[in-house]
């Protein structure tokens, strides 16, 4: 009878460690992918990155868990800025989760890049942009742009200029500052998992929870309105 057991227990802990190596050659090598394939499109600097009409800023909450500033955020939303000042975008973007009343990414870019002195007409809201994937292909679906620089970190450009290049997008990406090692473990660790997701989503044709009627971005020598983001948000039904 013991014996029996101990052979059971010998079992499954063989079984888990086949598992546990699994999941970490999974996790290795889509990360590996990921890093290799788009290092030519990611830039750190102003003046190496290709001129593009749009800039796709990738949202985030404004606020940290304790309440405090998202170094995330503030970071995306300083690049941002100097892209756009420097000429480098023309036009801006702001694409992140709306999904409750009381949580709204892109009016939250919207209200500091406005106080950062950006032309109200020269940002565009997408409202549906519930995860990486939905913000980089509804900007070519639903924005209408075949090309555009993505602004957010470089860990979180590596895997959306990936996901850009794998729907035909000609997408580089510009990489804000990171906030410190210790503020970014949880996050760091988040996004092993969302690489393994991307490659998933890959196989299994994963497409924007919402698509929604087309919307325009005029190029910047024509004048926009502040409500052009806004019919993304109507016309889906997603909560304002």
């Amino acid at each position: 009878m013991e014996t029996g057991r101990r052979l059971l227990l010998r079992r499954w802990a063989a079984r888990a460690v086949i598992a546990a190596g699994l999941v970490f050659v999974a996790l290795v090598s889509c990360d590996l992918i990921i890093r290799r394939s788009t290092k030519d499109q990611l830039h750190d600097s102003i003046e190496s990155i290709p001129t593009n009409e749009v800039g796709l800023v990738l949202g985030t909450s404004d606020r940290a868990r304790g309440g405090g500033t998202n170094l995330f955020f503030k970071h995306r939303i300083e690049s941002a800025v100097a892209l756009y000042r420097a000429g480098k975008v023309k036009h801006l973007l702001v694409s992140g989760d709306n999904g409750t009343l009381s949580y709204n990414e892109p009016r939250q870019m919207r209200r500091a890049l406005l106080a950062a002195g950006i032309d109200s007409t020269r940002i565009t809201l997408d409202f549906a942009g519930f995860r990486t994937l939905d913000s980089v292909v509804r900007a070519k679906e639903v924005f209408g742009q075949g090309s555009f620089t993505i602004i957010s970190q470089r860990f979180h450009n590596e895997r959306a200029v990936f996901i850009a290049r794998k729907h035909g997008i000609d997408a580089v990406g510009f990489n804000a500052p990171d906030p410190p090692a210790w503020w970014s473990i949880r996050v760091w660790l988040r996004e092993r998992l969302a690489r393994v997701k991307v490659f998933s989503d890959l196989l299994m044709g994963t497409q924007p929870r919402f698509l929604g009627d087309a919307v325009h971005i005029p190029p910047a020598s024509i004048d926009s309105t502040e409500s052009i983001g806004e019919l993304s948000s109507d016309s889906l039904n997603v909560m304002d």
